[in-house]
């Protein structure tokens, strides 16, 4: 914590954490504010890259140890780590695409010495290949992999507790974005469904989702083209387009799963409005998922 927070009781600190603030200091270029989400015992520091991309820099309070997660813009990294005074130790890649492990080897050369666990061969400078049901840790703080194949063979999504499991976040990448989901670059239906539904849909609701672009009005207004009576998704296109318009714009992230439940449509494919809408009523969730990325890939909101 910064100076003067250490000269108030931990428990006020606490309850002033426990909402989220947004830092009014949008970097020049960039196509948000930086923005920061705290609780207790972790703190995310949102940091927007090139047109739409997100980076967050994962803090530990209690041991000040923090890891980032997909750091195509090692120079943004290396300020907030000094702004927020912490000792980096991980490099946590979602996957090989450029726009999200591109910065990795210039981010070792600039901090040597550093973790970085991803899924894929075709991330620089993995020193930890990780899968499926790995567990690493940062600090205190306890990191769950989640091996989410479909996007690309290697997609790792990272959900993250505390010790005590009070507070819960997942980074995912391009798998699940607010209101949407990665295109099927190199999977099927069926992966993205297990991925979606089964794995990241059997979180806690009130885990927070950070994802890997900032998509959320596209893919609300799919969402809106979907179900175009779901007053949930009408609601968030409205409070979305409120954080965008202001200078400089804010972030929409991150939702929780609940939330996604909601007003995302590929983690709705078993509702019956929107097996109606694809044309699969009674085929099941995968070819509804199948349907709507077929639709969606050509979509163009009007």
């Amino acid at each position: 914590m910064g100076g003067w927070q250490r000269l108030i009781p931990n428990g006020v600190v606490a309850a002033y954490f426990r909402v989220e603030k947004l830092l009014k200091v949008g970097i020049r270029g960039t196509h948000s504010a930086q923005a920061i989400t705290a609780g207790r015992n972790m703190q995310i520091k949102i940091l927007p890259a090139l047109s739409d991309n997100y980076m967050y820099l994962l803090i530990d309070e209690k041991s000040r140890e923090a890891a980032i997660v997909d750091p195509v813009a090692p120079d943004t990294v290396i300020q907030a780590v000094l702004d927020e005074q912490v000792k980096l130790t991980t490099i946590l890649t979602t996957h090989h695409h450029w726009d999200h492990a591109g910065g990795n080897k210039d981010l070792l050369q600039k901090v040597p010495g550093l973790a970085v666990l991803g899924g894929d061969d075709r991330i620089d400078g993995v020193t930890n290949f990780v899968k499926d049901g790995d567990i690493a840790k940062i600090g205190n703080l306890n990191i769950k992999c989640y091996g989410t194949p479909c996007h690309t063979t290697g997609h790792i999504c990272y959900y993250i507790t505390d010790s005590e499991k009070d507070e819960k976040v997942v980074f995912t990448g391009d798998t699940l974005f607010l209101g949407g989901c990665g295109r099927f670059f190199e999977g099927t239906a069926e992966q993205m469904y297990t991925a979606l539904i089964e794995k990241l849909g059997s979180l806690p609701g009130d885990t927070k989702v950070y994802c890997g672009h900032e998509y959320s009005l596209q893919n609300l207004a799919y969402g809106a083209h979907v179900e175009p009576n779901n007053q949930h998704i009408e609601d968030k296109i409205k409070w979305s387009r409120e954080k965008r318009e202001l200078t400089p714009a804010e972030p929409t992230v991150p939702s929780t799963i609940d939330e996604e439940k909601l007003i995302n449509p590929f983690m709705r494919v078993e509702e019956t409005s929107v097996q109606s809408h694809a044309g699969t009523t009674g085929q099941g969730g995968i070819a509804t998922m199948k349907a709507l990325r077929a639709e969606k890939d050509n979509f163009k909101a009007k």
